[in-house]
């Protein structure tokens, strides 16, 4: 009964881990389709085709991002995830990650705030996966923050360390839950 009951969970937490991945990979697609077809509708001038290929554009590496997180998930079940530790400035892999993420604030009126400590120094680390972890935190963020709410993204020099906090006006998780 036991192993019964532990099947049935890892089950239902598949079913959960497909419905959250099939949720994230339809959201950039959704962004790509819209924009596309607006595209190919006639009587479109040269700044709204410029500003469509941009979203197409970053939404594609959005769903790409994606798809690499997913087989990461894979690599490291597997003990093959490989880190790429380098110096690299904070700011820049904050900024991918807020860029990445603005299409589905803005679709969904939420804004994007973010802080840069300018005397922020380089760190030791993978910029690609750090982008990751900020990518996700912004993205759970907005996922979770009602219209016309606020998602705060800050990057700061503390003492001898850089300390990034996104913070947003969602409801939070429930004590219970948590």
């Amino acid at each position: 009964q036991e192993a019964r009951r532990a099947a049935e969970e890892a089950n239902r937490l598949k079913d959960e881990f497909l419905a959250t991945v099939s949720h994230e990979l339809r959201t950039p697609l959704n962004a790509i389709l819209g924009w596309a077809t607006m595209l190919t509708s006639a009587g479109r001038d040269g700044e709204t085709a410029a500003k469509a290929v941009e979203v197409i554009e970053r939404n594609a590496r959005a769903q790409a991002q994606l798809v690499d997180d997913l087989l990461d998930v894979s690599r490291i079940i597997t003990g093959n995830l490989r880190l790429d530790v380098r110096e690299t400035e904070p700011d820049s892999f904050v900024e991918a990650a807020i860029e990445a993420v603005r299409p589905a604030a803005d679709s969904k009126g939420v804004r994007l705030q973010k802080i840069i400590d300018p005397h922020a120094p380089p760190i030791q680390g993978d910029p690609v996966r750090l982008r990751q972890v900020v990518w996700n935190l912004v993205s759970n963020a907005v996922r979770f923050t009602p219209k016309g709410g606020r998602v705060t993204v800050r990057l700061e020099r503390v003492n001898s360390h850089v300390e990034i906090v996104v913070s947003d006006t969602g409801d939070g998780i429930a004590p219970d839950f948590l």
